[in-house]
């Protein structure tokens, strides 16, 4: 209540499930994701529903020069950000030697770089938000599943996704005095438009978990007195986590590799 969370990607999926609970909580909102009307759609359900002010700010998070663009409309607007829910980012299906390289080269400049540019101008802000509004500042860095074991044909996603979990987990030890909550959230297959992005579909048996599901994962960890450093949603991809942390790692590929090709 009376903060202001910024989200990125926050015209589908995990993005407006993040928008519609923190709204719900209290906070005025900064959406940014690349399709304006989407942008606009939603700022105008969330004000109906729940009262907030949301700032749209339509950006592609893969040009240069983005964040300091985001930034730079953040201070000229004079809003400060309690809260950075980095939920941009997307995948590509495909083994290395066929992806197309602008494909590669925006899975990079999305998921990582962007996601350490914005964290880093942002995280001051955070930690003094944190101070002056116990429990009431978060970072949320968007992981994934994939953070946990290579996989064959999402190789650069998954290798971008492990960045993500390790740097995240880093940044909660550096923050822990600050009363800052830090965690990375590493969802499974979930009901979202990722795999329409990444060109190709989820594939075998294996159920989807819902955007609501994932949302209670997530605010179960950030309500928690001491919040940890990553949260897996879901029993069964804690469980697929563990056990990638646990074979050795010629065994965890081959089989990441197989379960690829379905």
């Amino acid at each position: 209540m009376g903060t202001t969370a910024l989200i990125t990607g926050a015209s589908s999926g995990l993005g407006v499930g993040f928008a519609h609970e923190l709204a719900r909580r209290g906070a005025d909102l900064v959406l940014t994701a690349r399709r304006l009307e989407r942008l606009e759609d939603l700022a105008v359900d969330l004000a109906e529903k729940y009262g907030t002010v949301s700032t749209v700010i339509p950006l592609d998070l893969a040009e240069p020069g983005a964040i300091p663009e985001l930034v730079r409309d953040l201070t000229e607007r004079d809003i400060r950000v309690a809260t950075l829910i980095n939920n941009a980012g997307f995948g590509h299906f495909g083994t290395l030697v066929d992806a197309p390289g602008d494909r590669v080269h925006d899975q990079v400049a999305v998921n990582v770089a962007a996601l350490t540019d914005l964290t880093h101008a942002l995280l001051p802000g955070l930690q003094s938000a944190a101070l002056a509004h116990p429990h009431g500042a978060a970072l949320v860095n968007v992981a994934s599943t994939a953070a946990f074991q290579p996989v064959p044909r999402l190789a650069v996603y998954a290798a971008a996704k492990a960045y993500v979990l390790s740097l995240t987990e880093a940044l909660w030890y550096e923050t822990r005095a600050t009363g800052l909550k830090v965690t990375a959230l590493c969802p499974g297959p979930t009901e979202t438009e990722f795999y329409a992005v990444a060109r190709r579909s989820p594939g075998g048996p294996r159920r989807l978990m819902s955007v609501d599901e994932v949302m209670a994962a997530a605010f179960a960890a950030l309500d928690a007195p001491r919040t940890p450093p990553h949260v897996v949603a879901g029993t069964q991809n804690r469980i697929t986590a563990w056990l990638a942390g646990s074979a050795p790692r010629r065994a965890v590929v081959t089989v990441t590799g197989r379960l690829s090709r379905r």
